[in-house]
């Protein structure tokens, strides 16, 4: 049985420390290949790390667990965990654990005061859930390997004045990379998403229409976790195929109603405002007029 509670690596040298690896080369970055690794059995437990880790992995025999969720990575994806995100890795049969490829160990204080660390927001696939990693192409993951190769021939060359900036711009490239990939996945799984489009159409649909069931305004984390999806990737999806984020998506649905409701019924301002989801008849108005140019009551008149 995996155990229960959830070990917390802060540093990259109690990681290496803890597979059986040498003292990474940097305390605050490191290049691990899976094959210098200590060979686990059945599982290694849930974790989270006190940096950033980027995963070129194929498993050969174990499967990726995300809450009660697991995942077949044994076609070779790119995953991408940010710091106290936690994450496991389980064999169901009990054999011994198989697995290869790299991987990116990254503290935030490596970054520190540099535009990388001011662009890692952009870079929202951080926060993804991990069935939602990067497929590659056999292509794109020989560009991501030479990359982790490139850092690391970095790491173990004298350093000098340029070192760290050098590092840094590799390691932007790499999650410029990725970023474009995504876009193509997104793009090349249409169908797939085309899907979940439909059932995010439903969801939203369902939380106006039935206020008793879902009290309140539905959130983008309700919602993407009715879908199983972390919010981040949900809004990305959403653009791309709408070019609306999930809040847009809200909002529009709200402003749609609103209108149909001004236009046809005797209810008050207030009254529209409850029916929706508002706590506050204000808050409704402000997002109203935010979006419209218009009071709720000034639309009602306009087709006076």
């Amino acid at each position: 049985m995996m155990t229960t509670e959830i070990l917390h690596i802060s540093s990259i040298t109690a990681y290496h420390k803890l597979k059986g690896l040498k003292s990474p080369l940097h305390p605050l970055l490191s290049i691990v290949d899976f094959n210098d690794m200590q060979q686990e059995y059945k599982s290694t437990g849930k974790m989270t790390f006190g940096f950033y880790c980027v995963a070129l992995k194929d498993l050969i025999n174990g499967a990726m667990k995300y809450g009660l969720q697991e995942y077949d990575f044994k076609d070779g994806v790119l995953a991408f965990l940010a710091p106290h995100q936690n994450m496991s890795v389980e064999v169901n049969d009990g054999s011994q654990l198989k697995h290869k490829g790299k991987m990116l160990l990254m503290h935030p204080d490596f970054i520190y005061k540099t535009g990388l660390a001011s662009k890692m927001k952009s870079y929202d696939f951080f926060e993804y859930h991990l069935n939602e990693a990067l497929h590659l192409s056999d292509r794109e993951q020989q560009l991501i390997n030479d990359l982790l190769n490139q850092i690391e021939l970095e790491l173990q060359n004298n350093i000098d004045s340029h070192s760290h900036n050098v590092i840094i711009s590799q390691i932007d490239l790499l999650l410029t990379y990725s970023a474009r990939f995504y876009e193509r996945q997104f793009h090349t799984r249409r169908k797939v998403h085309h899907d979940v489009l439909e059932k995010f159409e439903i969801l939203l649909r369902e939380s106006f229409e039935n206020k008793l069931l879902n009290p309140g305004i539905p959130t983008v984390k309700q919602i993407a976790d009715d879908l199983n999806l972390s919010p981040n990737y949900l809004s990305r999806l959403l653009k791309t195929l709408t070019n609306k984020s999930t809040q847009e998506h809200i909002h529009e649905t709200i402003i749609s109603r609103a209108k149909l409701q001004l236009a046809n019924t005797p209810l008050s301002v207030s009254e529209i405002s409850y029916a929706l989801g508002f706590e506050h008849p204000q808050s409704f108005g402000k997002l109203f007029k935010r979006k419209t140019e218009m009071t709720p009551l000034e639309y009602r008149q306009s087709f006076n």
